[in-house]
């Protein structure tokens, strides 16, 4: 198994859910780990950050690039209130 490395935290579940339809799509080997822990009630994730997307370390940067252009082009959460 290749070796993977927290690339980015995820600030919620849609952009988890958006991020890991593309990846997906372009066969970018990746892991979703949400923060959320049901014996403390999700209290992680307010603190933290939704979860994290783990990969191999050589496709950090289009992973990187990947989630700011769906951020920009796809406001969630906070972003789609301003």
């Amino acid at each position: 198994m290749a070796r993977r490395t927290k690339i980015l935290v995820l600030n919620n579940e849609a952009e988890a859910r958006l991020l890991e339809a593309t990846l997906t799509e372009r066969n970018i080997p990746h892991f979703l780990k949400s923060y959320h822990d049901s014996a403390y009630d999700g209290i992680w994730q307010s603190q933290l950050g939704w979860g994290q997307v783990d990969a191999p370390p050589e496709y950090r940067e289009e992973i990187e690039s990947i989630y700011s252009d769906l951020i920009s082009s796809h406001p969630t959460g906070e972003e789609a209130e301003e």
